[in-house]
């Protein structure tokens, strides 16, 4: 029997199971089958009313084996190529331990089948208002608060219009009005259509309402040629912006703190065409941002040329030279901590060409190279702005410690973390570093080694002495550590 539907209920009986389902947290259809399995193995629950403390009883309580999920979301896919994201999406949040129902639109059917979604999640899927299966007791209510989250992810030009407007005419639409749950929106669509004037009242709009949105990001579209801000953000930045809304508040020690952030490689340009740059990827100083973000601090990001998404809740200032970097750094002054994590090119041309550099008979054209400003340097030596705790970065091939040890006393900064960026330690564009944090302690300068981690658990490791050294206080890494 694949299917078994019962009809005429009680009232009674409705009212009870939509009580008990609601208690247990589970959809009646799921509630109706651990009754049965429950009558089974004559382990009946008595149909007392919901109000009613249990019956005292000397008999064991059956016990649930495995972990609870310890939150819950409704999922809501809508119509758009990006709807294959939201597969990967399930898998991210149940790695989190986040229970996902699903609801799928009429549109995002013809994109990912009601069947692959279920197989993930392992819950039935949602995809009709007037369903009778589970519209006898109001799903769609059901559906929009028995949750402590409700994520649209895709959520399309359409479906945002929806939101921002009150509709209510199919199962998504009418879940969203009839919330009272936090909302995660993860736009996707042409760019065009996202910097469409209705498409940024509605977003604007939603924002009041308190809707949270994460992307779009900028990349290549779907569509051959285009490209754009519009991508929907990738299921692993969504999962992790669901999880921090969901999770308890950790502590903060760094609220209240400004902190000011360099990030990636500087482009320096030859001409219209050609630029002097390096393999920084911009990844240590990006993970730092979001460190510093969950400690509670208040994070502006000065970033070179990087092919990452901006980190959730910081402020990025995106620059190309070392010149505009330095500009930016001293625009975003005063701060109380500043860590140049930067990769700054030490030269640039001294003439840029005006058009592009052509070979010729007479041979290379001769490229006079002059000093770029040294940020640090520039940052750590003033009078006036001067943060109480400037932080530098030394990417060294050889003799490591001791340049680290060279650069604090030259620089005049206050910590040097140093790193080797051979290429054999892949470092530069990789996803590991192993550092050595050089500090002043005590008249001397001290050297503390850690082991290879990847660029997160640096970042958290160096926000928590961050902490330490402006508040006293030393904040557990599990409280910054994200989820991954």
């Amino acid at each position: 029997m694949a299917s078994l539907t019962i009809r005429k209920l009680d009232e009674g009986i409705k009212t009870y199971l939509r009580l008990r389902s609601a208690r247990n947290r589970r959809s009646v259809e799921e509630e109706v089958r651990v009754i049965l399995g429950e009558l089974i193995e004559g382990r009946e629950e008595p149909l007392t009313p919901f109000s009613a403390p249990p019956a005292a009883s000397t008999a064991p309580t059956p016990q649930r084996t495995g972990a609870l999920p310890e939150a819950s979301v409704t999922l809501i896919i809508g119509g758009g190529i990006a709807a294959y994201k939201s597969l990967d999406l399930i898998r991210r949040l149940k790695e989190r331990r986040i229970e996902v129902r699903c609801v799928l639109t009429k549109a995002a059917q013809q994109f990912v089948t009601p069947l692959a979604v279920s197989a993930l999640s392992h819950e039935r899927v949602y995809t009709d208002l007037f369903d009778p299966q589970s519209e006898f007791d109001a799903g769609h209510i059901r559906l929009a608060r028995d949750c402590d989250m409700i994520v649209v992810a895709p959520a399309t030009a359409d479906l945002m219009a929806k939101m921002a407007n009150g509709h209510a005419d199919d199962l998504a639409s009418a879940i969203l009005l009839a919330t009272n749950r936090k909302i995660l929106v993860a736009p996707a669509m042409n760019p065009l259509m996202w910097n469409n004037a209705a498409t940024r009242r509605n977003v604007a709009q939603l924002q009041r309402d308190g809707v949270v949105l994460i992307g779009p990001n900028s990349g290549e579209m779907a569509e051959a040629g285009e490209a754009g801000v519009g991508r929907m953000s990738e299921a692993i930045e969504i999962a992790t912006a669901a999880e921090r809304l969901l999770r308890p508040p950790v502590p903060r020690p760094l609220a209240g703190k400004r902190v000011l952030i360099t990030a990636g490689p500087t482009h320096e340009p030859i001409d219209p065409v050609r630029y002097i740059a390096n393999r920084s990827s911009g990844k240590q100083g990006f993970a730092i941002a979001a460190a510093a973000q969950a400690a509670g601090a208040e994070v502006i990001l000065v970033s070179g040329p990087v092919d990452l998404g901006d980190p959730a809740g910081v402020t990025v200032k995106h620059v190309e030279s070392a010149r505009q970097m330095l500009e930016q750094v001293q625009a975003s002054l005063p701060a109380d901590i500043a860590i140049f994590a930067a990769a700054v090119a030490d030269w640039r041309v001294a003439n840029e060409g005006e058009q592009k550099l052509k070979k010729s008979s007479a041979g290379m054209p001769p490229l006079q190279l002059v000093e770029n400003p040294d940020i640090l340097a520039t940052i750590s030596k003033l009078t006036d702005k001067r943060p109480p705790l400037v932080i530098g970065f030394a990417a060294e091939t050889e003799h490591l410690i001791d340049n680290a040890k060279s650069k604090l006393a030259r620089k005049g900064c206050d910590w040097i973390v140093a790193n080797d960026v051979s290429p054999a330690t892949g470092v530069m564009g990789g996803d590991r570093n192993t550092v050595h944090l050089i500090t002043r302690r005590d008249g001397e300068i001290a050297v503390d080694s850690w082991p290879v981690m990847t660029k997160e658990q640096v970042a958290i490791e160096l926000v928590a002495h961050v902490a330490k050294s402006v508040t006293g206080k030393f904040l557990d890494d599990k409280a910054l550590e994200p989820a991954s």
